[in-house]
């Protein structure tokens, strides 16, 4: 079971390693999955698994349906939102990151990049014609309005306690082994 873990993400009993050296306290090879030879040279899972996730809130109020994504660091370029199918609200990018720490004994830059897609069926009251979106401070704004949906023709049918006498009352003459 040690092996699900770089796969499938998230620690293993709460355990987070803050020490910087990537190890496990479960498992002292874990970081060999994420690229290093030794277990301090590869990353960090949570810092492998932030580059490529993006967490979105969806909310419906009376008017529209308003999504808002987290996308720090990720520039409006690198950006793609479109609707595809019909109903399908597509959100996807790219996301690159680079961090650099000096001390006085040694030197390390690190480079991640990573891809996202978000897919979202809309509800069949999304008025796909005046879509909004913006990406502001690292927050991606997208206001689908909803249009006003024709009330369903419905026709009541009235709940008698019993059906004798009618002629086109075909259900008489099935027997109850066959409705199975």
């Amino acid at each position: 079971m040690a092996s699900l873990g770089p796969w499938y993400g998230g620690s293993r009993g709460g355990f987070n390693d803050s020490s910087g050296f990537g190890w496990d306290m479960f498992d002292p090879f874990m970081s060999l999955y994420h690229g290093g030879s030794s277990p301090g040279q590869g990353h960090r899972r949570e810092e492998t698994t932030a580059i490529a996730s993006v967490n979105v809130d969806w909310r419906e109020s009376d008017t529209a349906h308003v999504f808002r994504a987290d996308l720090p660091g990720v520039k409006k370029e690198h950006l793609k939102v479109q609707v595809e199918d019909g109903n399908i609200l597509e959100i996807s990018g790219e996301r690159s990151k680079e961090q650099e720490e000096k001390t006085d004994r040694w030197f390390r830059v690190e480079r991640q990049h990573g891809s996202f897609v978000r897919r979202f069926r809309l509800h069949e009251n999304a008025e796909l014609v005046g879509i909004r979106c913006g990406l502001e401070h690292g927050v991606l704004n997208i206001t689908v309005p909803k249009e006003e949906m024709a009330p369903k023709n419905v026709r009541n049918i009235d709940v008698a306690e019993r059906m004798d006498g009618d002629p086109k009352d075909v259900s008489k003459d099935i027997e109850m082994d066959e409705w199975v």
